[in-house]
């Protein structure tokens, strides 16, 4: 490919462009256990949201948002502060350019100085391509629930995985939310 490719922090900007990558996902697989679209605003409003604690980053490809990654809060209790969820959707053309690598490098690295340790990821299955890529980037099977969503007309198990960046001290240092980090890495 001899296409730019460049990353960058999202912003509430880019929610119509980030949107219309997410969309076909939600209508037309089950990646993603949302039914509906989301509205641009709510989108924006999300977006917003997770950059207040964690990275959000587009990648570019030729100046065209080909692709996204970001962290979320793993659970909403204090103990999972130092876990994430992550979450990566590309551009249906713009699949095996490297894009992905790119995106979870980034994420994984400001994660890394914020202080979180462990990376989540929760994938529908089967999802080959989703589950080669996560494996490929160091993360490692530790559950799979059966039939535990319903989206177009089928049953649909998960597989959560996992990758340790950080070690796990007896007392570990408070995460540093991403909208005070230095520069916003």
């Amino acid at each position: 490919m001899d296409k730019k490719i460049t990353l960058r922090l999202a912003s509430a900007s880019d929610a119509e462009r980030i949107l219309a990558i997410y969309a076909p996902y939600v209508t037309d697989t089950t990646v993603t256990f949302e039914y509906e679209v989301p509205s641009v605003q709510e989108f924006a409003f999300r977006i917003v949201n997770i950059l207040q604690k964690y990275p959000y980053y587009v990648a570019l490809v030729d100046g065209v948002i080909a692709g996204y990654c970001y962290a979320a809060p793993f659970r909403g209790r204090a103990a999972y502060d130092w876990s994430v969820e992550t979450t990566i959707y590309i551009k249906q053309d713009f699949r095996s350019y490297g894009i992905g690598s790119m995106l979870y490098s980034a994420l994984e690295a400001t994660l890394k100085t914020q202080g979180v340790l462990t990376m989540i990821s929760c994938i529908a299955y089967p999802n080959p391509p989703s589950n080669a890529f996560h494996e490929k980037m160091g993360f490692r099977k530790v559950g799979h629930f059966s039939q535990s969503g319903y989206k177009l007309g089928q049953w649909v198990d998960i597989v959560w995985l996992e990758k340790h960046i950080g070690e796990h001290d007896t007392i570990p240092s408070p995460v540093t939310p991403f909208s005070i980090l230095g520069n916003n890495k």
